[in-house]
């Protein structure tokens, strides 16, 4: 994304070529806030244009105005997002997406009941036994949004996982990899088909003893 913004360097950086103090202060001044429009600042990139130095009385500064890119980053609400479980409470998790974290609240984790394993720092679910815990990586939905200029780091992303191919990667795999492989239904079902042929042959075999069991009694 394209931005522009007003940057201070610092009589220390005034010894360094403009366009590369201009980004390191612009990195410093920039990096990690959070806008409601634009979203998280992530990176800033490059410098595109920098304009003519200005100094203020009183101040041992230079104010430059500049036009650079920066990387953003905002979370859009029914978006689908992959990231990194960072921590494991007892009301949910903590997933990462960038510069951000999302909760993963444990009603929104399973339809099964979820239990807390505090010793092992994981969420255990009832019927399967399957665990979430921290370094699994997830795949959610974004179904809230709340961002918090002030303090970032309060900004409220809520997750859920309780919808179609959303979950632990490791469980979406076995789902798939469970799936019956073509041909392997009919590779079971031959044997059976068998079994009935040879239980009709038996059925033949009695039925005629018992037809020549029954002459002598008529002659």
């Amino acid at each position: 994304m394209r931005l522009a913004d007003t940057v201070r360097i610092a009589p220390e950086l005034l010894g360094e070529p403009v366009e590369a103090a201009v980004k390191l202060a612009l990195r410093d001044k920039l990096e990690g806030l959070v806008d409601k429009v634009i979203g998280s600042i992530v990176a800033v990139t490059d410098i595109v244009e920098v304009g003519e130095g200005h100094i203020l009385a009183g101040d041992a500064g230079v104010y430059y105005d500049t036009v650079f890119d920066a990387i953003t980053f905002m979370p859009e609400l029914q978006e689908i997002i992959e990231g990194s479980v960072l921590e494991v409470v007892e009301f949910g998790i903590f997933v990462g997406i960038g510069p951000l974290d999302g909760l993963v609240h444990v009603s929104q984790l399973t339809d099964e009941y979820v239990s807390y394993d505090e010793r092992n720092s994981r969420l255990i679910t009832k019927e399967s036994g399957r665990s979430v815990t921290v370094g699994d990586h997830v795949r959610a939905r974004i179904v809230a949004v709340s961002l918090n200029e002030r303090e970032p780091r309060d900004s409220k992303i809520g997750l859920t996982m309780r919808q179609h191919a959303l979950g632990k990667i490791d469980w979406l795999e076995e789902a798939r990899e469970g799936k019956p492989k073509e041909g392997g239904e009919e590779k079971e079902a031959k044997p059976r088909k068998k079994k009935r042929e040879e239980k009709k042959e038996v059925k033949k075999e009695d039925a005629a003893k018992a037809e020549s069991a029954e002459i002598p009694g008529e002659a």
